[in-house]
């Protein structure tokens, strides 16, 4: 595969904030409530743990970690920590904040929750180190260096299954299409040039593939339409501009949509309201 920055653009356009909250042992039972637009990423460097979840539909009900391990919740999920006080989990834990909670592009792709053995990703003993070290004594801008490391953490695990699809499997959505070599491609340059006139034929050609293909291709792994995913994404966008203070007009004119009541038309038909009374609603 060519190289293709894959998330630069993606998460350039809706960031991902991270606040370390707790970091040594962790005994007793712990609970993390379910808050919409907050995920949370838990590492644990030592010990031994049983991690349940209430209402878990198709995620396990219970998970035993016996190994160091990266938890990842990339939406508002309720889970409790269980390990006996005299075996106390090294451990450090923050909290995700998503922009666009839960229409966050991440936050609609992932599985409720990711275990993951941290031996299994290359790479993260540097950041690990780095955040532990900085976790273990109050120094001079020591939440805020913990809470960048934090984000690089997450960086590098969603690098890592962009690279490395075959080790967990995926559902269809954003990341399964990133994965795939050739949509890649085209999902990379509709993130980062959303306004240009894109058309099937167009999208094809830049994933170097017939249009029956390539639609048949993206909807396998990215569970919808080209068109669908586009008018999604340029809508995200908007939504996040919008309550950032851009005019209707502006927004449209960046979006590559014809005028102020295009794009009107096209909020209203992906969020069932006009974008006035959408911006109202969340006031």
């Amino acid at each position: 595969m060519e190289s293709v920055d894959r998330l630069s653009a993606l998460l350039e356009r809706f960031r991902v904030h991270a606040h370390l909250f707790h970091a040594g042992p962790l005994c007793g039972l712990t609970r993390f409530d379910a808050r919409p637009g907050r995920g949370f990423l838990h590492v644990l460097r030592r010990g031994e743990m049983v991690v349940t979840h209430r209402g878990a539909g198709q995620t396990a009900d219970r998970i035993v970690l016996e190994e160091p391990t990266l938890l990842f919740y990339p939406r508002a999920f309720e889970h409790a920590f269980e390990n006996p006080p005299e075996d106390g989990s090294d451990f450090v834990c923050a909290t995700l904040d998503f922009e666009g909670g839960a229409a966050h592009p991440l936050v609609r792709a992932l599985p409720d929750v990711m275990v993951v053995p941290l031996s299994a990703v290359d790479g993260l003993a540097p950041t690990l180190d780095l955040l532990f070290a900085e976790s273990e004594r109050v120094r001079c801008g020591q939440r805020l260096l913990a809470d960048r490391l934090f984000e690089v953490l997450l960086l590098q695990l969603l690098r890592w299954l962009l690279d490395h699809p075959q080790q967990y499997a995926l559902p269809a959505g954003l990341l399964s299409g990133l994965a795939h070599p050739q949509l890649a491609r085209v999902l990379t340059a509709l993130h980062e040039q959303p306004g240009q006139p894109w058309s099937l034929a167009s999208m094809a050609h830049t994933a170097g593939m017939s249009r029956s293909a390539f639609a048949a291709c993206f909807k396998e792994h990215v569970g919808t339409s080209p068109a669908d995913y586009l008018k999604h994404w340029r809508i995200s966008i908007a939504q996040s501009l919008l309550v950032g203070g851009t005019s209707i007009k502006s927004v449209s004119h960046q979006l590559g949509y014809s005028s102020a009541a295009a794009l009107s038309r096209a909020f209203a038909q992906s969020v069932g309201v006009a974008p006035r009374t959408w911006l109202q609603s969340i006031a």
